[in-house]
């Protein structure tokens, strides 16, 4: 995987995990489906975390680790030509 695809793979995985938390009628209509759906989507951002090039820089790596992913994806958006 290419270094500016393996970036926006994560973009599009942290972007889909805050659309979920964001679905609150999906929650109110079936919340185990919402969590299956929350766990899948944070399962793909690990995912595409694990394969974006190496060293990861260090602003986007405390970013994931920290479970802040507002910010990765701002640091995304900011530093990954779309």
């Amino acid at each position: 995987m290419g270094e500016e695809t393996a970036y926006r793979e994560l973009a599009g995985a942290l972007r889909e995990r805050l659309a979920v938390i964001a679905d609150r009628a999906a929650y109110e209509q079936d919340a185990a489906a919402h969590l299956a759906r929350l766990q899948a989507a944070s399962q793909r951002i690990e995912r595409a975390a694990d394969a974006l090039p190496r060293p990861v820089p260090g602003d986007l790596a405390h970013f994931l680790k920290g479970g802040s992913f507002q910010k990765a994806l701002s640091w995304l958006e900011r530093n990954v030509p779309a």
